[in-house]
């Protein structure tokens, strides 16, 4: 049990399941069903993969431990905000207003998630088009031409073809698992990508977004600005703020829209949604919808991103085909002359 937990440590449960998980611990919760039972049936009809960590979870519940420090056996499974919202929960006695929300959020992760996925599919399927027709011309051009100055000739060539392309799959699958698990650890890649013109745009919109969630469902929950900033910031680094002094700058007598511009890191959509809420007594509602902008803003810049990077890969490829193509050519043209002149 403990390798199996030591392993899911590096594994972050999918957006989708998370929904699923916290919105039925909501509905049990908000029945009367104690935070513990409701774990602990939830292990006992858990997935294989995740049932270590949520195991983890129910088993430290029932030992007498806090919410916050049996998320915190289970490692990385939960995400930061998650295991930051339920331990607020937990301290106000809010778990199951706190566990609906924190579906909802999920669930509109797991749907941006879905959608840079379909935009990926065009760039895959001109890549699968590109290979089949450089297997194509490695058959056409037969045993006695090398297409591509490898010893590629003939069906041999392209079985040899074949199998380096799965490995340059197989190299390029296991990069992206990385990548993406430096993303989420905010890593060299994030720091990377956020210098990037659009991917750079999307990672801010996407960290903004965190941001206004977290400030949102806090603030919903009754939490003070001092422990709303300590969780925002844990889970945006980006736009992180040191409460302690960020509360003594609002007993100075600053308003929290004049405390975050003074930080200079928020963009000027936020501190008007944020003075507007303030005035209106309407906060928790205008982060929420600007975290939806943001949101929506972020898809859109990473499926741009996808999409020019399938365009460039597709364009490489055209490329590349075409040359072999007039190679091809060049030599048939140099037979028929060579041909010609021995006549």
């Amino acid at each position: 049990m403990r390798s199996k937990l030591f392993l899911m440590r590096w594994r972050r449960m999918p957006d989708g399941v998370l929904a699923e998980l916290l919105g039925r611990i909501a509905i049990a919760t908000a029945a009367g069903i104690d935070m513990r039972r409701a774990w602990a049936n939830e292990a006992a009809h858990a997935p294989p993969r995740w049932r270590p960590a949520i195991d983890a979870v129910a088993r430290g519940l029932a030992g007498g431990a806090t919410l916050a420090d049996s998320l915190a056996a289970a490692g990385d499974t939960f995400p930061a905000v998650v295991r930051g919202m339920l331990a607020a929960g937990e301290q106000a006695g809010c778990e199951p207003d706190v566990c609906r929300e924190l579906a909802a959020q999920c669930r509109r992760s797991a749907h941006v998630a879905r959608d840079l996925k379909r935009s990926l599919i065009k760039p895959a399927v001109q890549a699968l088009v590109a290979v089949a027709a450089v297997c194509v011309l490695i058959l056409v051009a037969g045993e006695s031409f090398d297409m591509l100055g490898l010893g590629l000739r003939g069906v041999k060539g392209v079985v040899m073809f074949l199998v380096s392309v799965a490995g340059v799959a197989l190299a390029g699958w296991l990069a992206w698992g990385m990548a993406v698990a430096s993303w989420r650890r905010r890593g060299v890649v994030r720091h990377i990508a956020s210098r990037l013109p659009v991917i750079g745009k999307a990672a801010a919109d996407a960290e903004l977004a965190a941001w206004c969630r977290a400030a949102s469902l806090a603030s919903g929950i009754g939490l003070d600005v001092q422990r709303m900033l300590a969780l925002t910031s844990a889970v945006a680094p980006g736009l992180a703020i040191d409460p302690a002094a960020a509360a003594g700058r609002l007993r100075s007598g600053l308003s929290l829209t004049e405390m975050l511009r003074e930080t200079a890191l928020f963009p000027r959509r936020l501190l008007e949604a944020v003075g507007v809420g303030e005035l209106t007594g309407t906060t928790v509602e205008t982060l929420d919808r600007l975290a939806d902008d943001c949101d929506d803003a972020a898809a859109r810049g990473f499926a741009a991103a996808a999409g020019g990077a399938g365009a460039v890969v597709w364009l490489g490829v055209a490329a590349v085909v075409v040359l072999l193509i007039f190679r091809l050519f060049s030599t048939y043209v140099g037979i028929l002359q060579g041909a010609a002149r021995g006549l």
